[in-house]
């Protein structure tokens, strides 16, 4: 595994695709690998080493679903509960026209009918909402109120769409502990975990990794308001100033930092059996397929969780991973893993985006770690 690995960072390191890197690796609760290569930020040749920080994007996710599990198993919140019964502003309309009930379990799974931006070309700019990673000055009530007058792509339940769902959940956790999300996350989560690097501020700039994104012929510095198209080519825009901007609504979907370690600490609680943070059939219910056959596009032999895609079908997926395994990423370069079966958790953070999300980079490491 350690030389597979090896030669897959030295090479994404050496051609520039990834500028700082690291990999933590467990297997059955022991560390089989940790490591950390390149900068934290080239231009002043910082070296990357396993506390740096990391802005996580879409990682932000799983901590953020893990609190609402969290509520669940408290008895301050049910997945059946109606999302407005905690949001009033928040009544976005089916395609019918009627409001629609969007329940916990749909913003949990991606079910809600919700998408993931309005075309600016043709939104009013009072009417944009903001997806996570933009910058901003709305608060939770503006963004999700101007996200109310878009009618949904579907009803709830009938259409999987990766979306500002998670955002829309950090706002009723915010609400249902009447206080900042980033608050509620630590009481539930971070805290209990011993996750001290990982919130909605960072707890040592110095250690905060400069963020870059895919060029050619090597990865560039990010400026602010970045734009990077994704592997379906939709262009996304980066601004990592957000993280230090007071008025942004802390995003649910996209707003944390933190470290490898904290990470696979995270993980390796979940596929633990979730304490100290989750009932034992909550952390496992939190692993399995929870839109039965809804359909993902382009994404056969996988289903989605409460935390991230599932893999059903190891062969349609194309993944070493075995069935039952779960896996999602963060866009600013991450990408992690649970194989329940095989008892494995991995951890693969990058400070380059996309590539160290949807590049060959995190497949090629998965495959090194399988040893196919």
């Amino acid at each position: 595994m350690k030389t597979g690995i090896d030669a897959v960072i030295e090479k994404a390191i050496t051609s520039g695709k990834i500028v700082g890197t690291v990999v933590i690796v467990v297997k059955n609760g022991e560390t089989v690998y940790s490591r950390a290569a390149g900068h934290a930020d080239r231009e002043t040749q910082k070296a990357t080493d396993t506390r740096t920080i990391f802005r996580l994007a879409s990682v932000t996710k799983p901590l953020v679903a893990a609190t609402a599990l969290a509520l669940v198993d408290k008895g301050r919140l049910a997945v059946g509960d109606l999302a407005r019964d905690y949001l009033p502003y928040f009544r976005p309309r089916q395609p019918d026209g009627e409001i629609a009930d969007i329940t916990i379990q749909h913003l949990l799974t991606h079910t809600a009918g919700l998408g993931y931006g309005a075309d600016p070309k043709t939104t009013p700019s009072e009417r944009m909402f903001n997806a996570g990673l933009a910058d901003t000055d709305l608060d939770f009530e503006e963004n999700f109120s101007r996200l109310s007058t878009f009618p949904l792509l579907a009803a709830p339940g009938k259409l999987w769409s990766y979306s500002i769902a998670i955002d829309v959940l950090g706002a009723v956790i915010a609400r249902i502990e009447a206080c900042s999300l980033e608050e509620a996350v630590r009481r539930h989560v971070t805290g209990p975990l011993g996750m001290s690097d990982t919130g909605f501020s960072v707890s040592d700039p110095e250690r905060l990794a400069t963020p870059y994104a895919d060029a050619t012929p090597t990865a560039v510095r990010m400026s602010d308001r970045h734009l990077v198209p994704d592997d379906s080519g939709n262009l996304l825009t980066f601004a990592p100033t957000r993280l230090f901007n007071p008025k942004a609504f802390q995003s649910g979907g996209a707003g944390m930092v933190g470290t490898a370690p904290d990470l696979i600490t995270f993980l390796e609680a979940i596929r633990g059996g979730g304490a100290p943070i989750l009932k034992a059939e909550t952390a496992r219910a939190a692993l399995l397929n929870q839109i039965g056959d809804i359909p993902r596009p382009g994404k056969p032999g996988e289903g989605f969780s409460f935390l991230g895609a599932v893999i059903r079908d190891p062969v349609l997926a194309k993944v070493p991973m075995a069935k039952g395994s779960v896996s999602w990423g963060g866009v600013y370069g991450h990408s992690w893993f649970i194989d329940p079966l095989e008892g494995i958790s991995a951890a693969i953070m990058s400070n380059t985006a996309v590539e160290g999300c949807m590049g060959a980079f995190p497949r090629d490491i998965v495959r090194a770690i399988y040893g196919v």
